[in-house]
Protein backbone atom coordinates (compact mmCIF):
# COMPACT_ATOMS: atom_id res chain seq x y z
CA UNK A 1 0.00 0.00 0.00
CA UNK A 2 1.39 3.38 -0.98
CA UNK A 3 1.42 6.40 1.30
CA UNK A 4 2.04 6.71 4.99
CA UNK A 5 -0.03 4.42 7.15
CA UNK A 6 -1.44 5.92 10.36
CA UNK A 7 -0.02 4.47 13.56
CA UNK A 8 -2.92 2.24 14.38
CA UNK A 9 -2.54 -0.64 16.84
CA UNK A 10 -1.75 -4.22 16.00
CA UNK A 11 -4.37 -6.94 15.90
CA UNK A 12 -6.17 -7.58 19.18
CA UNK A 13 -7.54 -11.09 19.55
CA UNK A 14 -10.17 -9.97 22.04
CA UNK A 15 -11.35 -7.26 19.66
CA UNK A 16 -11.33 -9.57 16.69
CA UNK A 17 -13.39 -12.20 18.43
CA UNK A 18 -15.58 -9.83 20.46
CA UNK A 19 -19.26 -8.98 20.37
CA UNK A 20 -19.22 -7.59 16.84
CA UNK A 21 -19.00 -10.90 14.96
CA UNK A 22 -21.41 -11.58 12.13
CA UNK A 23 -22.77 -14.80 13.61
CA UNK A 24 -25.70 -16.18 11.62
CA UNK A 25 -26.92 -12.80 10.38
CA UNK A 26 -27.50 -11.96 6.74
CA UNK A 27 -25.55 -8.98 5.47
CA UNK A 28 -26.83 -6.67 2.75
CA UNK A 29 -24.66 -4.77 0.30
CA UNK A 30 -24.64 -1.79 2.66
CA UNK A 31 -23.45 -3.96 5.57
CA UNK A 32 -26.86 -3.96 7.24
CA UNK A 33 -27.52 -7.12 9.23
CA UNK A 34 -30.86 -8.71 8.57
CA UNK A 35 -31.60 -11.15 11.36
CA UNK A 36 -34.82 -12.92 10.36
CA UNK A 37 -36.30 -13.60 13.80
CA UNK A 38 -37.34 -17.17 14.45
CA UNK A 39 -40.97 -17.58 15.40
CA UNK A 40 -41.78 -18.28 19.03
CA UNK A 41 -42.88 -21.74 20.04
CA UNK A 42 -46.38 -20.65 21.04
CA UNK A 43 -47.10 -19.02 17.70
CA UNK A 44 -45.74 -22.04 15.87
CA UNK A 45 -47.99 -24.35 17.87
CA UNK A 46 -51.04 -22.27 16.98
CA UNK A 47 -50.02 -22.24 13.34
CA UNK A 48 -49.55 -26.00 13.43
CA UNK A 49 -52.97 -26.52 14.98
CA UNK A 50 -54.60 -24.52 12.16
CA UNK A 51 -52.77 -26.65 9.60
CA UNK A 52 -53.65 -29.88 11.42
CA UNK A 53 -57.35 -29.02 11.51
CA UNK A 54 -57.34 -28.14 7.80
CA UNK A 55 -55.45 -31.28 6.88
CA UNK A 56 -57.65 -33.42 9.11
CA UNK A 57 -60.82 -32.15 7.48
CA UNK A 58 -59.43 -32.73 3.99
CA UNK A 59 -58.19 -36.18 4.96
CA UNK A 60 -61.57 -37.27 6.32
CA UNK A 61 -63.41 -35.92 3.28
CA UNK A 62 -60.96 -37.64 0.93
CA UNK A 63 -61.22 -40.99 2.69
CA UNK A 64 -65.01 -40.82 2.72
CA UNK A 65 -65.11 -40.06 -1.01
CA UNK A 66 -62.72 -42.94 -1.74
CA UNK A 67 -64.81 -45.34 0.34
CA UNK A 68 -67.96 -44.31 -1.54
CA UNK A 69 -66.44 -44.30 -5.03
CA UNK A 70 -64.15 -47.35 -4.86
CA UNK A 71 -65.75 -50.49 -6.37
CA UNK A 72 -63.74 -52.94 -4.22
CA UNK A 73 -61.54 -53.10 -1.16
CA UNK A 74 -58.24 -53.17 -3.10
CA UNK A 75 -58.99 -49.92 -4.90
CA UNK A 76 -60.30 -48.40 -1.67
CA UNK A 77 -57.01 -49.23 0.09
CA UNK A 78 -54.93 -47.82 -2.79
CA UNK A 79 -57.07 -44.70 -2.92
CA UNK A 80 -56.72 -44.23 0.83
CA UNK A 81 -52.92 -44.33 0.53
CA UNK A 82 -52.99 -41.77 -2.29
CA UNK A 83 -55.35 -39.47 -0.39
CA UNK A 84 -53.27 -39.71 2.79
CA UNK A 85 -49.97 -39.02 1.00
CA UNK A 86 -51.44 -36.13 -0.93
CA UNK A 87 -53.14 -34.55 2.09
CA UNK A 88 -50.28 -34.89 4.56
CA UNK A 89 -47.16 -34.62 2.39
CA UNK A 90 -47.49 -33.77 -1.30
CA UNK A 91 -50.23 -31.15 -1.01
CA UNK A 92 -48.72 -29.16 1.87
CA UNK A 93 -45.25 -29.35 0.27
CA UNK A 94 -46.62 -28.01 -3.02
CA UNK A 95 -48.50 -25.20 -1.26
CA UNK A 96 -45.46 -24.07 0.75
CA UNK A 97 -43.27 -24.20 -2.38
CA UNK A 98 -45.67 -22.07 -4.43
CA UNK A 99 -46.22 -19.56 -1.60
CA UNK A 100 -42.54 -19.25 -0.60
CA UNK A 101 -42.96 -21.09 2.69
CA UNK A 102 -46.50 -20.21 3.76
CA UNK A 103 -49.15 -22.69 4.75
CA UNK A 104 -52.67 -21.79 5.82
CA UNK A 105 -51.69 -21.60 9.48
CA UNK A 106 -48.55 -19.60 8.73
CA UNK A 107 -50.50 -17.19 6.55
CA UNK A 108 -53.04 -16.61 9.33
CA UNK A 109 -50.39 -16.01 12.01
CA UNK A 110 -47.82 -14.20 9.86
CA UNK A 111 -45.17 -16.92 9.69
CA UNK A 112 -43.05 -18.32 6.90
CA UNK A 113 -40.73 -21.28 6.38
CA UNK A 114 -37.26 -20.40 5.08
CA UNK A 115 -34.03 -22.25 4.41
CA UNK A 116 -31.20 -22.00 6.92
CA UNK A 117 -29.71 -19.26 4.73
CA UNK A 118 -33.08 -17.41 4.91
CA UNK A 119 -33.96 -18.12 1.26
CA UNK A 120 -37.32 -19.49 0.11
CA UNK A 121 -37.60 -23.28 0.44
CA UNK A 122 -37.64 -25.54 -2.59
CA UNK A 123 -40.06 -28.42 -3.07
CA UNK A 124 -37.37 -30.76 -1.78
CA UNK A 125 -37.12 -28.85 1.51
CA UNK A 126 -40.90 -28.74 1.95
CA UNK A 127 -41.34 -32.40 1.00
CA UNK A 128 -38.77 -33.54 3.59
CA UNK A 129 -40.35 -31.33 6.29
CA UNK A 130 -43.83 -32.77 5.80
CA UNK A 131 -42.62 -36.32 5.29
CA UNK A 132 -40.95 -36.24 8.71
CA UNK A 133 -44.02 -34.55 10.19
CA UNK A 134 -46.10 -37.64 9.41
CA UNK A 135 -44.09 -39.46 12.08
CA UNK A 136 -43.30 -36.73 14.58
CA UNK A 137 -46.68 -34.97 14.47
CA UNK A 138 -49.32 -37.43 13.28
CA UNK A 139 -47.93 -40.75 14.56
CA UNK A 140 -46.26 -39.51 17.76
CA UNK A 141 -48.76 -36.73 18.60
CA UNK A 142 -46.21 -33.95 18.15
CA UNK A 143 -44.08 -34.87 21.19
CA UNK A 144 -40.76 -35.15 19.27
CA UNK A 145 -41.51 -31.91 17.47
CA UNK A 146 -42.17 -30.09 20.75
CA UNK A 147 -39.01 -31.44 22.42
CA UNK A 148 -36.86 -30.61 19.41
CA UNK A 149 -38.27 -27.07 19.20
CA UNK A 150 -37.54 -26.48 22.89
CA UNK A 151 -33.92 -27.63 22.51
CA UNK A 152 -33.14 -25.97 19.18
CA UNK A 153 -31.76 -22.43 19.08
CA UNK A 154 -34.13 -21.54 16.22
CA UNK A 155 -37.06 -23.55 17.48
CA UNK A 156 -36.63 -26.26 14.84
CA UNK A 157 -38.68 -29.42 14.92
CA UNK A 158 -37.17 -32.65 13.58
CA UNK A 159 -38.47 -32.00 10.08
CA UNK A 160 -36.69 -28.64 10.05
CA UNK A 161 -33.44 -30.20 11.25
CA UNK A 162 -33.53 -32.81 8.49
CA UNK A 163 -34.64 -30.41 5.74
CA UNK A 164 -32.39 -27.50 6.72
CA UNK A 165 -35.22 -25.02 7.33
CA UNK A 166 -36.77 -22.99 10.13
CA UNK A 167 -39.86 -20.84 10.66
CA UNK A 168 -39.62 -17.05 10.92
CA UNK A 169 -41.98 -14.21 11.68
CA UNK A 170 -43.01 -12.74 8.36
CA UNK A 171 -44.47 -9.54 9.79
CA UNK A 172 -41.89 -7.37 11.50
CA UNK A 173 -40.59 -3.87 10.98
CA UNK A 174 -37.16 -3.51 9.39
CA UNK A 175 -35.50 -0.33 10.66
CA UNK A 176 -32.51 0.75 8.58
CA UNK A 177 -30.06 3.14 10.25
CA UNK A 178 -29.11 6.51 8.82
CA UNK A 179 -26.17 6.40 6.40
CA UNK A 180 -22.72 7.34 7.69
CA UNK A 181 -21.68 10.93 6.97
CA UNK A 182 -18.43 11.58 5.12
CA UNK A 183 -15.87 13.45 7.30
CA UNK A 184 -15.16 16.63 5.28
CA UNK A 185 -11.33 16.52 5.74
CA UNK A 186 -11.25 13.04 4.15
CA UNK A 187 -13.67 13.63 1.26
CA UNK A 188 -10.95 14.40 -1.31
CA UNK A 189 -8.82 11.45 -0.25
CA UNK A 190 -11.78 9.02 -0.29
CA UNK A 191 -12.88 10.17 -3.75
CA UNK A 192 -9.58 9.09 -5.31
CA UNK A 193 -8.85 6.10 -3.07
CA UNK A 194 -9.00 2.54 -4.38
CA UNK A 195 -11.42 0.75 -2.03
CA UNK A 196 -11.68 -2.99 -2.57
CA UNK A 197 -14.81 -4.93 -1.52
CA UNK A 198 -14.77 -5.71 2.20
CA UNK A 199 -15.61 -9.18 3.56
CA UNK A 200 -19.15 -9.32 4.93
CA UNK A 201 -18.03 -9.84 8.53
CA UNK A 202 -15.63 -6.89 8.36
CA UNK A 203 -18.18 -4.60 6.69
CA UNK A 204 -20.73 -5.50 9.36
CA UNK A 205 -18.20 -4.79 12.11
CA UNK A 206 -17.54 -1.33 10.63
CA UNK A 207 -21.24 -0.59 10.41
CA UNK A 208 -21.91 -1.65 13.98
CA UNK A 209 -18.96 0.26 15.39
CA UNK A 210 -20.01 3.47 13.66
CA UNK A 211 -23.69 3.03 14.48
CA UNK A 212 -23.72 1.69 18.04
CA UNK A 213 -20.19 1.94 19.34
CA UNK A 214 -21.14 4.46 22.01
CA UNK A 215 -22.73 1.64 23.98
CA UNK A 216 -19.35 -0.01 24.53
CA UNK A 217 -16.79 0.65 27.21
CA UNK A 218 -14.63 3.54 25.89
CA UNK A 219 -11.39 1.55 26.10
CA UNK A 220 -12.93 -1.49 24.41
CA UNK A 221 -14.43 0.77 21.76
CA UNK A 222 -11.03 2.34 21.08
CA UNK A 223 -9.38 -1.07 20.78
CA UNK A 224 -12.06 -2.22 18.36
CA UNK A 225 -11.67 0.95 16.28
CA UNK A 226 -7.91 0.52 16.07
CA UNK A 227 -8.12 -3.14 15.13
CA UNK A 228 -10.94 -2.67 12.61
CA UNK A 229 -9.23 0.30 10.97
CA UNK A 230 -6.06 -1.79 10.54
CA UNK A 231 -8.11 -4.56 8.94
CA UNK A 232 -9.95 -2.18 6.59
CA UNK A 233 -6.68 -0.45 5.64
CA UNK A 234 -5.60 -3.69 3.94
CA UNK A 235 -8.37 -3.13 1.39
CA UNK A 236 -7.72 0.58 0.78
CA UNK A 237 -4.98 2.37 -1.16
CA UNK A 238 -3.46 4.86 -0.73
CA UNK A 239 -3.48 5.11 3.05
CA UNK A 240 -5.37 8.04 4.61
CA UNK A 241 -3.44 11.14 5.66
CA UNK A 242 -1.11 10.81 8.60
CA UNK A 243 -2.86 11.37 11.92
CA UNK A 244 -6.32 10.36 10.70
CA UNK A 245 -8.39 9.01 13.63
CA UNK A 246 -9.50 5.40 13.05
CA UNK A 247 -13.18 6.29 13.47
CA UNK A 248 -12.96 9.02 10.84
CA UNK A 249 -11.16 6.65 8.48
CA UNK A 250 -13.86 4.01 8.87
CA UNK A 251 -16.61 6.60 8.37
CA UNK A 252 -14.95 7.87 5.20
CA UNK A 253 -14.59 4.37 3.75
CA UNK A 254 -18.19 3.49 4.60
CA UNK A 255 -19.62 6.72 3.19
CA UNK A 256 -17.56 6.47 -0.01
CA UNK A 257 -18.57 2.85 -0.60
CA UNK A 258 -22.21 3.84 -0.27
CA UNK A 259 -21.78 6.80 -2.62
CA UNK A 260 -20.10 4.64 -5.24
CA UNK A 261 -22.83 2.02 -5.00
CA UNK A 262 -25.47 4.71 -5.48
CA UNK A 263 -23.67 6.10 -8.54
CA UNK A 264 -23.31 2.63 -10.01
CA UNK A 265 -27.00 1.86 -9.51
CA UNK A 266 -28.05 5.18 -11.03
CA UNK A 267 -25.83 4.46 -14.03
CA UNK A 268 -27.38 1.03 -14.51
CA UNK A 269 -30.90 2.48 -14.34
CA UNK A 270 -30.00 5.18 -16.88
CA UNK A 271 -28.48 2.62 -19.22
CA UNK A 272 -31.57 0.41 -19.05
CA UNK A 273 -33.75 3.43 -19.80
CA UNK A 274 -31.61 4.34 -22.84
CA UNK A 275 -31.78 0.79 -24.14
CA UNK A 276 -35.56 0.68 -23.63
CA UNK A 277 -35.99 3.82 -25.76
CA UNK A 278 -34.12 2.35 -28.71
CA UNK A 279 -36.32 1.08 -31.58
Amino acid sequence: MSGTTPAWGSEDADARDGAWGAGDLLVTGEAVALDLPAASLGVRVLSGLVDLVAQGVLLVLGLVLVAIAAPDDALAAAGSVVVTATTLVLGPAAVETLTSGRSLGKLVLGLRTVRDDAGPPSFHHCFVRHLVSVVEVWVMAGVPALVSALLSRRGKRLGDLVAGTYVVRDRFALRLPWPVTMPPPLAAWAARADIAPLPDALALTVHRLLGRGEGLDPRAHERLLLHTAAEVARHVAPAPPQGTPPGAFLAAVSAERRARDERRLRGEVAQRQRLARRP
